[in-house]
Order: C-alpha cells, then structure tokens, then sequence
C-alpha cells in the first residue's frame, strides 16, 4: 500500500514495519509489488531488493545534528537575545524604576531611512522615547552589531555597551553614569 507522502506502508505483525523488514532489508518478494514500493522498483520512494531504504540521494533518515541540550543548538539570533538579556538584566538591577515599563527589543537590520539626528553609517541600535500611550523602546540591532564584534567575548562587550548607550540616550544621561564600567570603545 502506498502512503500519499512516498513513504511504502506495510502492515505491522512483528516481522516488518513501514515496508522495512525488522533486519533492515526491504520487506517483499522484490519483484516490484506492493511490499517493493508500490509502483516497481523504479518508482519513486522504491525500495531496493535487499537494501536499506534511503531518500532519493542516497544519504540515509536525517535528524539532529546537534541535540538540542547542547549550547552549540541555539541559532545565532537566539543566542544575541541572551546577551541583549544579560545587558539589560545588568542595568536594570541599578535603573528599574527608571527603566520601568521599557521594551527592549532584538531587530535583524535597521529600517533604510535613517533618524535626522543619525549621521552616516549604519545604526547598532535605537531607542524611541514614550509618547502617545506607546511604551519608550531600545532596539538593538543584531546583524550590523554581529558584523562589528570580532570573537564572542567582544560581541558581548559590543552588545553591553549598544543597551548602555541606548539606555543613556534615553535618559538623557551620559554612558559613564549608567554604567560606571563602560568604555565605549
């Protein structure tokens, strides 16, 4: 019987399962019948007479490269929202009440129309001030900020010293006073 998906259904009675023989050769008289994927064995999702079934390049049931307990599984977005994260977590410690109701966000690019008060280059990050019932916002920019840090730890440092300035723009204080540890360059 064949599944709509290309995959050779077999019934299920212990000495095969999905068209594979327990023993992992292909479960019938090989001539091209049902158990030897329906249309012949040439047909698409064909089992090999005595083979192993593979996808059609030959290369085998795919799966995890990497389990996903491992560090190395978060993708690389995921991993610049942990340390946009830590940054914020780190001022908010000395700055809650005035950070309280802040939305700090994680954006892949900067819009292609500049702020008038940004000159040249690109923007690393944002930050938009509350008005309108809206929230105030700090925007890092991931992507521009990736291509800038040269190794982790520096893109760490990177990422503090965006969410600093940011923070410090808007609250009109310098980087210095919002975090005494910051060296802005």
């Amino acid at each position: 019987m064949r599944t709509g998906s290309g995959q050779v259904a077999g019934a299920v009675d212990g000495a095969r399962i999905d068209g594979v023989g327990l023993d992992g050769g292909a479960v019938g008289d090989g001539a091209g019948g049902e158990g030897a994927g329906g249309e012949g064995a040439g047909g698409e999702g064909a089992v090999r007479a005595g083979g192993r079934r593979r996808d059609r390049r030959g290369r085998g049931l795919r799966g995890a490269l990497i389990p996903a307990v491992l560090p190395a599984h978060r993708t690389r977005a995921e991993q610049f929202d942990e340390l946009v994260l830590d940054a914020v977590e780190d001022l908010e410690r000395r700055w809650a009440r005035e950070l309280a109701g802040t939305e700090f966000a994680v954006e892949d690019v900067p819009p292609s129309d500049p702020a008038p008060w940004e000159d040249g280059g690109v923007p690393l990050g944002r930050c938009f001030p509350a008005q309108s019932g809206q929230p105030a916002r700090v925007v890092v920019y991931r992507r521009p900020v990736e291509l800038r840090g040269e190794d982790p730890d520096d893109l760490a440092d990177l990422v503090h010293d965006v969410v600093v300035e940011q923070v410090a723009h808007l609250l009109a204080r310098t980087p210095e006073e919002i975090d005494p540890h910051f060296d802005g360059g």
